[in-house]
């Protein structure tokens, strides 16, 4: 059955992968622009007033601005091949023309993130494909990336495999692992994090296991410094003082600790600021350096935990939406019954059972650990995506808890399975990736969309309950 759903989600990312149109995952433009510049051997990108990027071919920025832009627009949109076909012959004749290329939101992102999109996006140039087509390789190589760590993952952790398959196989996995967006290999370092520090912590250290958490804790504090105390799920109280495992395992992650800082400093340590539209008045407002924005926090810390503590409340049942499912930049949501599904399909996973027994503290260690880097997160977007002071955090999204919640489920899981729980799983996860392939097609290529996030309205609950946001 494992085989089975490991297919599955591979399956879906290669599906969505090919029938995503370009561009059409959050940030999916700057992320492209950032691969592109790295295929190209450039590491650091550069500032022109107030602009932060890098100078790159005319026409793969035209492939964003003239043929495929993400702006918003009140009339619904709707994507077929005629526009592909422009796409693939466009650029021809702009060959050696350049051009700047702005991308402050990722600019600060380690080369790293982008090496297997880089690797694709270079291939696709050496076979002399358009930039249409380099793009889709770039997708490609993305995903197989992030793939092969997922399976590379399921392979090493010594327990609970239903654990990390049930949060791989939400929807929002796939459709973040078919992109040019980092989530690939984010999600897939941290699933391979986490299971190299259980089964280092679990059952031995070896020469071999303690190489592979020295290269894999840096590269996981590249992808995203927040995920980094994922690994200290493996940290046990040694029953012998001669088991160096924990001193060991903290060691890397010291080492991830400090290969973040050398980035930052490599990389000048720069922030960029942007515009973001206030979640909470709708006026166009500038994220706040990050000192000044720190300073709030310390000048006031119990201001900024009920800041922490509404923002959470507030945005709980977005996360959950945005976790499960919601493709575009946000704007198409599932048929409603999909989201029970999901949490039906969990459920099955988590009865599924874990096949090792936990004492009560071990399970509470693992739960404060996915608690503290939820926390981090929120920290982190309020430090450096959020208005000076604000009384909220802006720029959360569900798909940024992706690799916490295995750890959750491994806190939760019995060690025997249910009866029946795993036949549910299975079934749940088939179902819901059906649906949610169906609902990307449909939005995309035969109903048409529109760009906007919040819940859309919607003429009677039972097309809501099957249909897809756009039909509603």
């Amino acid at each position: 059955m494992e085989k089975w759903l490991l297919a599955l989600v591979c399956l879906a990312t290669l599906f969505f992968a090919c029938i995503t149109p370009p561009f059409q995952a959050p940030d999916e433009n700057q992320h492209y622009m950032k691969a592109l510049m790295l295929s190209e051997g450039h590491i650091l990108t550069e500032r022109r007033g107030a602009k932060i990027g890098a100078e790159l071919p005319a026409a793969a920025i035209d492939l964003h601005d003239v043929h495929f832009p993400t702006g918003a627009s009140p009339k619904p949109r709707r994507f077929d091949r005629t526009m592909l076909t422009r796409a693939w012959t466009a650029g021809q004749a702009e060959l050696g023309q350049r051009r700047f290329a702005d991308f402050p939101n990722v600019a600060s992102y380690a080369p790293s993130l982008y090496a297997p999109a880089a690797l694709g996006l270079a291939i696709g140039d050496n076979m002399g494909l358009p930039r249409l087509g380099a793009f889709y390789g770039g997708r490609i190589a993305n995903a197989l990336f992030g793939l092969a760590m997922l399976g590379l993952a399921l392979r090493l952790i010594p327990f609970g495999r239903p654990a990390l398959l049930a949060i791989a196989l939400l929807p929002t996995f796939s459709y973040q692992g078919g992109s040019l967006s980092p989530d690939a290999v984010i999600n897939g370092l941290g699933f391979l994090g986490l299971a190299l520090a259980l089964r280092a912590g679990f059952t031995g250290w070896t020469e071999r296991r303690g190489l592979a958490l020295i290269v894999t804790a840096p590269l996981l504090a590249l992808a995203k410094g927040v995920y980094l105390p994922l690994m200290a799920a493996g940290l046990r109280w040694p029953e012998d003082r001669r088991d160096l495992r924990p001193l060991l395992l903290l060691s890397a992650m010291v080492l991830g600790a400090i290969a973040f800082i050398l980035w930052m400093k490599l990389s000048g340590g720069s922030q960029a600021l942007y515009h973001i539209v206030s979640r909470k008045t709708g006026e166009m407002v500038t994220t706040a350096p990050l000192a000044d924005q720190l300073a709030v926090i310390t000048h006031s810390p119990l201001a900024y935990l009920h800041v922490l503590a509404t923002s959470v409340t507030e945005r709980a049942p977005v996360y959950a939406l945005q976790t499960v499912g919601r493709f575009g930049w946000n704007a198409i949501l599932l048929p409603l019954l999909a989201y029970p599904l999901a949490v039906l399909m969990l459920i099955g996973a988590l009865f599924s059972g874990s096949e090792m027994r936990f004492s009560l503290g071990q399970r509470l260690w693992w739960l404060t650990i996915a608690i503290g880097t939820a926390l981090l997160i929120e920290t982190a977007m309020y430090l450096t995506g959020t208005a000076l002071g604000a009384d909220y955090i802006q720029g959360t999204q569900g798909r940024y808890f992706l690799p916490i919640l295995p750890l959750v489920l491994l806190a939760l899981m019995p060690a025997d399975p249910i009866y029946g729980a795993r036949a549910v799983f299975a079934a749940g996860a088939s179902l819901l990736l059906l649906i949610a392939a169906a609902t990307a097609f449909d939005s995309f290529w035969v109903h048409g969309f529109v760009t906007a996030d919040g819940m859309p309205p919607h003429r009677s609950l039972e097309r809501a309950l099957i249909l897809p946001s756009p039909r509603w």
